[in-house]
C-alpha cells in the first residue's frame, strides 16, 4: 500500500487494515483549487495538516465545499520535498484515544504545496498567481508565534527582517514579507478583498498577524517599494481582514512506534523525517480528538462554510479573545509551560507519564490550572473554563498514547512566556496588589531558567529545544554553577525584570525575588529540582 494517488486506488486492501479514504475525487477537488484557489494556508506542518486540513476534508466530504486548500510553505522547503511531493499531497491522520483505540483517515484536501521562494522564479510566479486570484478568499497561518517576530528583545530588527525591509517585495523571504509582497500583488492586480486568518496558538493573533504585515508594508513605503494606496488598501479592515482566532489540539511529533504500526498495516515509507531546520514531520499526524477553534467571523471576500467543521465556532471578536485568554493564558498552555522544562530537567521524557507517576508534578498542573488560573480565567460563554480544564485533566493531559514529550513544550517557550504567564500574574497584581501569592507559575519560570542550564537534575547534559532566545539568555545566565548555589548573583535580573519577555516586571509585580529563591535551591545539587519541587507543592493530590 502506497499513500499516493495512483495506491489509494487500491482500496480494498485500505479497507481491510481499517483506514478511511476519501469519499470526494481527489483529483477533482485538487483541479478546481488551482483554477480558482478560495483558500490558501501559510505554514503546512503538523498541526495544519491534522487540524485545518482534517476540517477541510470534512467539508468536502459533506459535499458543502467543492476544492482543496493551496499550501504555502514560507520557512522549512525541506518539507514540501520530503512530505507532500513523494505522496501526491495526501495526508493521514491518527487520531489516538484515550483508551488506546485509534482512528485512521486519508486526507486528499491539500491541492498543491508552494514554496514562498522568491530565488525559485516558478514557484515565486506560482504564488503570485494565486493571491491575484479574485476567488482568493482567506489565508489562513500556523507558523508558530515566532513566525511574527520583526524584533530582538533589544527592540532591534531580527537580522532576516532587516534585510527583507532594505530588499523590498521582489526578493521577500520572512513569512510577514513574504505575505505583505503578495497583498501588493493582489492590491496592484484589482484591489480585491481578502481575509489573513492567523491560527497561532498566542495571544490576539490576528492583531500580531495584522501588527507585523502592516509594519513591513510602512517600511517598504518609506523607502520607497510601495505606494500610499497600498497603505490605505491594508489598513482599511473592510478589504483586508484581520480575524483573530484561539485553536486548540494537543498534536505531538510524529511517532515513530506509530510509523513502524502503519507498516504493519502493509503502508509504505511512513517513517518520520526531521529537516535541516529540525522541523519533525511525517506522511501522517498523530494527534488527540478533542480541537476546537473560535473564530471571528469576519471575510471581505466570503468564506466556506467553517462552521461546520468539527470543533469549529464562528463568533465575534471579543468571544474570541475571551476563548483564547481562558485557554492560552489560564487553562492549558500554562500548564504545558510550566511543567514541560521541568519535566526535562527531572528526566521525564513523555509528558502524561510524567503526570500519571509523579504526584508533585500533577499537583503543579492542577494548580497552574485550577488554583491559580481558573479563578482569573475570563469566560467566553461559547466554552465553559471549568468544563474545558475538567476535560483537559479527565482525558487529555492524561492520555499516554499520544506520546506527547516535554521537550516539545520546551520549544520557542521565550516567546511564550509573556502570554502564558504574564497575563494571570498582572490579573493578580490588578486584584490583590501584587501576584506573590502565587505558587506555582513562579515555580514553572524558576523551573525554565534552570531547564537552560541544559543539565538535568542528576548532572546529565541534554540538548535544549530550539529557541530564537537560547544564546541569549544562556549568555545571561554564564557564571551560574550547579552544586555552587552562591554563583547565582544578578544574572536572573535582567531577563525577570524584561517586560519584552513578560509583559510585567517580575520584581515589581512582586515575583522577582520569589523565583530567585526557588531557582537557588534548584541549583543546590543532584536532586535539588526535585526536592525544590516537593518543597513548594504538597506530594498529596
Amino acid at each position: 500500500m502506497k499513500l499516493t494517488g495512483k495506491g489509494i486506488k487500491e482500496r480494498s486492501l485500505w479497507e481491510k487494515a481499517g483506514i478511511l479514504l476519501p469519499g470526494y475525487e481527489v483529483e477533482a477537488v485538487s483541479e478546481r483549487a488551482r483554477k480558482e484557489p478560495e483558500w490558501v494556508h501559510i505554514g503546512i506542518g503538523n498541526i495544519f495538516r491534522v487540524f485545518i486540513g482534517g476540517i477541510a476534508d470534512g467539508l468536502l466530504e459533506e459535499g458543502i465545499w467543492d476544492r482543496g486548500i493551496t499550501c504555502v510553505e514560507t520557512f522549512d522547503y525541506d518539507i514540501i520535498d520530503a512530505i507532500y511531493k513523494p505522496y501526491d499531497n495526501l495526508g493521514l491522520n491518527v487520531i489516538l484515544h484515550s483508551d488506546g483505540t485509534r482512528e485512521y483517515k486519508v486526507l486528499g484536501a491539500f491541492a498543491e504545496a508552494v514554496k514562498a521562494k522568491a530565488s525559485e522564479p516558478a514557484q515565486w510566479n506560482r504564488l503570485k498567481e494565486i493571491f491575484i486570484s479574485p476567488s482568493l478568499q482567506m489565508v489562513s497561518f500556523t507558523i508558530t508565534e515566532k513566525g511574527y517576530a520583526l524584533h530582538r528583545a533589544d527592540g532591534t530588527w531580527l537580522l532576516d527582517v532587516q534585510s527583507d525591509i532594505e530588499h523590498g517585495p521582489d526578493k521577500a523571504t520572512g513569512a510577514m514579507a513574504v505575505v505583505a509582497a503578495m497583498l501588493y500583488k493582489r492590491y496592484q492586480a484589482g484591489k480585491y478583498p481578502l481575509a489573513l486568518v492567523s491560527m497561532d496558538n498566542c495571544s490576539q493573533n490576528g492583531f500580531k498577524l495584522r501588527q507585523s504585515v502592516q509594519t513591513v508594508a510602512e517600511e517598504w513605503r518609506k523607502a520607497g517599494f510601495v505606494d500610499d494606496g497600498f497603505i490605505e488598501y491594508l489598513w482599511d479592515e473592510e478589504i483586508v481582514a484581520f480575524p483573530w482566532t484561539m485553536i486548540d489540539k494537543i498534536t505531538p511529533r510524529p511517532s515513530e512506534e506509530i510509523a513502524a504500526d502503519l507498516e504493519q498495516l502493509g503502508i509504505e515509507a511512513m517513517q518520520p523525517v526531521i529537516t535541516e531546520k529540525k522541523t519533525y514531520i511525517a506522511p501522517f499526524v498523530n494527534a488527540e480528538k478533542p480541537q476546537y477553534l473560535v473564530i471571528e467571523d469576519h471575510f471581505p471576500n466570503g468564506r466556506p462554510a467553517l462552521e461546520r467543521g468539527f470543533g469549529v465556532y464562528l463568533t465575534d471578536r471579543n468571544t474570541v479573545n475571551l476563548a483564547e485568554r481562558m485557554k492560552v493564558t489560564a487553562c492549558l498552555n500554562p500548564v504545558h509551560s510550566a511543567t514541560g522544562p521541568l519535566g526535562v530537567v527531572l528526566g521525564y521524557e513523555l509528558f502524561a507519564p510524567m503526570l500519571n507517576t509523579n504526584p508533585d508534578m500533577m499537583r503543579m498542573a492542577h494548580m497552574v490550572a485550577y488554583d491559580e488560573g481558573l479563578p482569573v480565567a475570563p469566560n467566553p460563554g461559547i466554552l465553559s473554563p471549568q468544563e474545558f480544564v475538567d476535560e483537559l485533566f479527565r482525558d487529555r493531559f492524561q492520555n499516554e498514547y499520544l506520546g506527547d514529550t516535554n521537550l516539545r513544550l520546551a520549544v520557542d517557550v521565550s516567546q511564550m512566556v509573556g502570554i502564558r504567564f504574564g497575563e494571570t500574574i498582572k490579573a493578580y497584581t490588578r486584584n490583590y496588589g501584587d501576584a506573590s501569592r502565587l505558587t506555582a507559575i513562579p515555580l514553572g519560570i524558576a523551573g525554565w531558567l534552570r531547564y537552560m542550564l541544559a543539565v538535568d537534575d542528576e548532572g546529565r547534559s541534554y540538548e535544549l529545544a530550539p529557541d530564537p532566545m537560547a544564546e541569549e539568555l544562556r549568555e545571561q545566565l554564564k557564571g551560574i554553577e550547579l552544586g555552587r548555589p552562591e554563583t547565582l548573583r544578578n544574572q536572573l535580573k535582567p531577563i525577570l525584570s524584561n517586560e519584552r519577555l513578560f509583559f510585567v516586571d517580575l520584581y515589581q509585580a512582586g515575583l522577582g525575588e520569589k523565583i530567585e529563591t526557588m531557582f537557588r535551591e534548584m541549583i543546590a545539587g543532584a536532586g535539588a529540582v526535585k526536592a525544590t519541587v516537593h518543597r513548594y507543592l504538597t506530594s498529596e493530590f
